[in-house]
């Protein structure tokens, strides 16, 4: 699919960040006087993110997708028609952004009930994506799957992932008692030249393989091979996508935040944030982007949530995001976001166009309370609720911005996906904070190693045996 220029334009997503203000919030919002005294440090960022675009040892890789994969996505778009010729199912192995963007996408972009079509109505084989290692989950996957027409696509850069490697030696050993070459039914998706999943290929022959490379992390992977395979799969539009993403890069170029949509968000955070607007609210109105949330979850917590400064000085900053839902969650925490504590800052995602407008009939006339709703659309109910929910959170002193999304599509996803990765640096930098690394989580996977007996942890094993429960404290 080509856009001209003018469908490009029609299709570009904003920030209206009016309910930032402190024309419509008065004090509880921020002033221009504010946000200009912040011009300096949202130049200074910019400036950081613009010089180490590319920048591998940095991990910033990733600014580059949108440019650098002509020859990759080739490869892709040939890999994922020869999965949907030959399989029933495709099956994601992976965890954190190996697993959240491929459901992001699949969510965003497919059928919200794609597993459930005849075949002769969807783009490619049945998708599951195993996000995690509960052994129930596993064992109900395989009620509803075919090892044999299964194609498994098992992403880890390191190969040595213990969730991802977990679900790996579960399958290969069911495919090989099932008499099926395991090099058949796998693609990894993998380091260059190192790791694991390297050696694993080596020893089952060369399996196909695609590469994470070594500045994209995995919470910024969603445009590499990581989401692209899976997308393509489906039948996405994996160059649109791209496109999309560069679109968003090219508006982002200016150091001009007010005319930067990815800057002027991240400096409002980054206020907000100094102000002890500690809980970021990603509210979506519309199911297809459910998941967005979710994605976006990982990215903005692992990100900013750091102890220590670039400079070594200790610091404990971060913003707590919730995951929320509309019109669904106005049934369960806006209650809470309107008139509990002043520690949030809720974006809105709203959807100028639905693929679906569903006319609702005349019925009931006389109940008042369901007459006035015949003749609208749900389309203009949930735009009429998104509207109305940000309207009662402005008028209790809440801090809101909106994103507006003309249609989802790829296009439109590609720019959201770039502009929260942008949003998401720019932020680290006016925080002063390495943006890309996750020691928090190194922690937690080194502990889980020495409770399982890897080898070389056995001091930490001893450490953890030694912190076991106190029975004085168990009730």
């Amino acid at each position: 699919m080509k856009l001209s220029e003018e469908q490009r334009k029609n299709l570009r997503i904003t920030v209206d960040y009016t309910n930032m203000t402190d024309k419509y919030l008065g004090d509880k919002g921020i002033s221009p006087s504010m946000l200009n005294a912040h011009k300096k440090l949202a130049k200074a960022a910019h400036a950081y993110v613009s010089a180490n675009r590319g920048n591998d040892a940095l991990f910033m890789g990733w600014t580059e997708l949108p440019y650098n994969q002509t020859d990759i996505v080739a490869d892709i778009l040939a890999t994922a028609r020869d999965i949907r010729k030959k399989f029933d199912y495709f099956v994601v192995l992976g965890i954190g952004g190996s697993a959240l963007g491929p459901i992001m996408a699949f969510n965003a972009l497919c059928h919200l009930h794609y597993n459930d079509l005849p075949k002769s109505k969807r783009k490619g084989p049945k998708f599951y994506v195993e996000d995690n290692v509960d052994p129930v989950r596993m064992k109900e996957l395989l009620d509803v799957i075919d090892v044999k027409k299964t194609c498994f696509n098992v992403i880890s850069k390191s190969g040595a992932t213990s969730e991802t490697m977990t679900q790996y030696l579960i399958i290969a050993d069911l495919l090989e008692k099932a008499g099926e070459n395991v090099k058949e039914h796998v693609v990894f998706t993998t380091d260059a030249s190192r790791g694991n999943l390297v050696k694993i290929s080596k020893e089952l022959g060369g399996v196909k393989s695609f590469v994470l490379g070594d500045g994209v992390g995995g919470r910024f992977s969603e445009l590499s091979p990581v989401g692209l395979l899976p997308a393509a799969v489906l039948g996405i539009d994996i160059k649109l996508l791209l496109k999309g993403a560069a679109y968003m890069d090219k508006l982002c170029r200016t150091p001009d935040f007010k005319k930067n949509p990815a800057l002027v968000s991240a400096t409002l955070q980054y206020i907000a944030m100094q102000e002890d607007k500690n809980i970021g609210v990603m509210m979506p109105y519309s199911d297809n982007l459910k998941y967005l949330a979710d994605w976006y979850a990982q990215l903005w917590a692992e990100s900013l949530g750091k102890n220590v400064t670039l400079d070594g000085k200790p610091c404990n900053v971060g913003q707590t995001p919730v995951k929320s839902l509309g019109v669904t969650d106005q049934h369960s925490q806006v209650q809470l976001y309107t008139e509990g504590p002043y520690d949030k800052v809720v974006t809105f995602l709203s959807v100028g166009s639905y693929k679906e407008k569903s006319p609702i009939p005349h019925g009931c006339e006389d109940i008042p309370d369901v007459a006035f709703l015949g003749g609208h659309t749900m389309e203009e109910l949930i735009q009429a609720e998104n509207k109305a929910t940000a309207y009662a959170l402005t008028k209790a002193g809440r801090l809101n911005y909106t994103i507006n999304v003309p249609e989802i599509n790829e296009f439109t996803l590609g720019q959201l996906l770039y502009y929260f990765e942008l949003q998401t640096a720019y932020a680290g930098a006016m925080l002063n904070i390495d943006t890309f690394n996750q020691p928090g989580v190194e922690a937690g996977k080194k502990a889980t190693f020495a409770l399982l007996g890897k080898p070389g942890y056995e001091g930490q094993r001893a450490e953890l045996d030694n912190a076991a429960p106190d029975e004085n404290y168990i009730v």
